[in-house]
């Protein structure tokens, strides 16, 4: 167990033991395959539905419907990972969750350990993003690219006056200066957001109506794949399951229409794996967020599970 967890569930195939005083691991941090889930049962700063903070038990329950092999990429999920159920959050307190969140993941990291968040609503994202950043010699996201799956651009300063929301966590993690921030699915977002993103370097966006004209000539689509085969050094990446249409995934915090297919998803997970394989990457870590329902069995849930069984059989 971490400290700030309790155990609720554990994820499919995951190692029987979830003790790290058990847990001994031969290798670095940033060359070690291992990788933990944390859930953080978190939604307080939701401004549309509620429900976020049911995802991590869902996903999980979810994650049994899977065989140990996958299909799509024909490997086996056999790799030795780790689920350390869900921190002890602090509901209505964005900030003081986001910190308990990055004290355990430091704990992984201090095991050699990478970690896979299940959420909760997006703004948890910012704490085993930070925890990454403290850990760098430059103490902070200089040598790390985001790649940041989303229908929303989420880069507001301060929402409802608020800096830490699930609407303001892109800004939060702009503010620890990332090597680059890689904004995928995007399809609405504010005047303010627009203006900020539109003089910064170091932050591209692919937007949704774009990456669904695949197929014609020169577009989006053809750019992004060549973008994600182009990054070299550390990978940081957070999903929010909006960025896919509701047609396959209702039950989000934010629906909106226009979105990827789990297709897309599959294509930019492969793309980085290939990446991986050449050592040209180093996937630090993983996140997945606002599933808001607490249907077992609900499609967007099982969805969201086969996004990170994916990842596992990949990246593990």
């Amino acid at each position: 167990m971490l400290f700030n967890t309790y155990e609720p569930w554990k994820f499919a195939f995951s190692a029987e033991s979830s003790n790290l005083d058990e847990i001994d691991l031969d290798v670095e941090f940033d060359k070690s395959n291992v990788w933990g889930i944390i859930g953080v049962p978190f939604d307080s700063t939701c401004s549309y539905h509620h429900g976020s903070r049911y995802g991590p038990t869902i996903i999980r329950e979810a994650s049994f419907g899977f065989e140990q092999y996958n299909v799509a990429f024909d490997k086996i999920l056999d790799a030795r990972f780790y689920d350390f159920g869900d921190l002890n959050i602090v509901h209505g307190n964005c900030k003081k969750t986001s910190d308990l969140l990055k004290e355990s993941v430091n704990e992984l990291i201090d095991s050699k350990i990478k970690p896979i968040i299940i959420g909760g609503e997006h703004s948890v994202s910012i704490g085993p993003i930070k925890a990454l950043a403290e850990r760098s010699d430059s103490k902070d996201l200089s040598d790390i690219t985001i790649i940041h799956l989303d229908a929303h651009r989420d880069i507001i300063d301060e929402y409802m006056g608020e800096k830490d929301s699930h609407a303001t966590i892109m800004h939060r993690v702009y503010d620890l200066n990332p090597k680059q921030l890689i904004q995928i699915g995007i399809r609405s977002f504010s005047d303010e957001e627009k203006l900020f993103v539109e003089d910064k370097d170091n932050i591209l966006t692919f937007l949704a109506k774009d990456l669904n004209s695949a197929g014609e000539e020169n577009n989006a689509y053809y750019e992004l794949i060549e973008t994600l085969s182009n990054i070299e050094g550390k990978v940081y990446v957070s999903i929010d399951m909006d960025v896919i249409d509701p047609v396959y995934a209702p039950s989000v915090g934010n629906p909106t229409f226009g979105g990827l297919s789990p297709d897309d998803v599959e294509i930019i997970f492969e793309t980085l794996y290939n990446s991986s394989i050449e050592d040209k990457i180093d996937v630090l870590g993983f996140d997945i967020v606002e599933v808001a329902s607490n249907e077992l069995g609900d499609s967007t849930a099982i969805l969201a599970a086969k996004f990170v069984h994916d990842f596992l059989t990949l990246f593990a």
